[in-house]
């Protein structure tokens, strides 16, 4: 009996099936290649570098906001006060290291001194995470479970006025900042000034998220990180160490937002509130992207600086945060899990 060969039906209509899967995805990736366009055309090139170096300073506050979110399922509304924290250290280590320095110059010496004044404010910021999760955290984790996320909330929220006004009752209310770290001629790039300490910022940013990638897909721990993400008891039962994985989360979290507030201490001057604006864009980032979806923050800083760009190009610099957030309210009706989807799992059980 001869076998018969069934002929396997003809798959159609892929390309229309993708696209109402990632409808919103689409939507924002034809917006940003429009967006694009319209501000070459407009502007040239001087406001991508401008974008570029927003974005990277998006992407690196996000990255760390997703991944609290993403791991401990706390919507961390002091983010923004890491950023604080990380511009004032780099300003108070700043400033006299260079004053010292230059009573004897020495190219080198004077080069080296803003990135000792940013590895001091991210080291000043790994340690305040790893404070913070110890004697905030982990203590309600101990008592309940129960209510965890609004709980969670609640203490951040609190805990962003005690750092706010305690910089204020501290150090006082003015502002600190820097002209510049870097005292030399910008640099021309396809017909574009281009600061030093921008080039410097956008670097840091890539260099650093590039690191934080590697490690969260490379490394043991970085694994260990994305399994507690995915499903915290399963990852328990394996033997994973939930308190340090927890510990070490929010401080590199933290580490990475004083990071971005110490390397654009030139263009965001130290002051108690500075982490506002910060602070909400990363909010922008992470709703648009997917709560807890550390990949999709990084893409997102990049389109929320775009929308920023557009913005201040084509409708005014007072817009500068009404349209983002329109827009981002329009295609969260048309995906509420962000353009990219959640990673956070078991979020509303929480």
């Amino acid at each position: 009996m001869t076998a018969t060969t069934v002929p396997q039906p003809v798959r159609r209509g892929g390309l229309v099936q993708s696209f109402r899967k990632h409808t919103a995805t689409w939507i924002a990736a034809a917006v940003c290649v429009f967006l694009t366009l319209m501000i070459g055309v407009a502007a040239g090139p001087t406001q991508f570098v401008n974008t570029l170096v927003t974005g990277g300073m998006w992407a690196l506050m996000s990255v760390g906001l997703a991944l609290i979110f993403g791991v401990m399922n706390i919507p961390h509304f002091a983010h923004g006060e890491s950023f604080m924290i990380g511009a004032m250290v780099a300003y108070f280590v700043y400033t006299p290291l260079n004053a010292l320095v230059q009573k004897h110059p020495n190219g080198v010496l004077i080069a080296l001194v803003p990135f000792v004044s940013m590895a001091v404010a991210t080291l000043a910021g790994a340690l305040l995470g790893l404070l913070v999760d110890r004697l905030l955290f982990a203590p309600l984790r101990r008592r309940s479970r129960e209510g965890w996320v609004m709980n969670a909330f609640l203490l951040t929220v609190g805990l962003s006025f005690v750092l706010v006004n305690g910089a204020t009752l501290t150090i006082g209310p003015n502002f600190r900042g820097v002209p510049r770290y870097f005292d030399v001629p910008p640099l021309q790039f396809l017909g574009v000034r281009v600061t030093v300490d921008r080039v410097v910022a956008f670097a840091i940013a890539i260099v650093v998220i590039a690191i934080l990638w590697v490690f969260l897909q490379r490394s043991n721990t970085g694994r260990a990180i994305r399994a507690v993400s995915q499903d915290e008891s399963g990852a328990q039962m394996v033997g994973i160490n939930l308190e340090g994985i927890q510990m070490l989360t929010f401080s590199l979290a933290t580490a990475t937002a004083a990071l971005a507030g110490a390397s654009l201490l030139f263009m965001f001057p130290a002051y108690p509130t500075v982490g506002l604006k910060p602070l909400y864009f990363s909010w922008y980032v992470v709703m648009l992207v997917g709560m807890g979806n550390v990949p999709g923050a990084i893409i997102g800083g990049f389109i929320v600086a775009l929308l920023q760009t557009a913005t201040q190009q084509f409708v005014g610099m007072a817009w500068e945060d009404v349209i983002p957030t329109a827009l981002m309210i329009a295609l969260l009706l048309v995906a509420p899990s962000g353009i990219f989807g959640s990673d956070v799992k078991g979020i509303q059980e929480q």
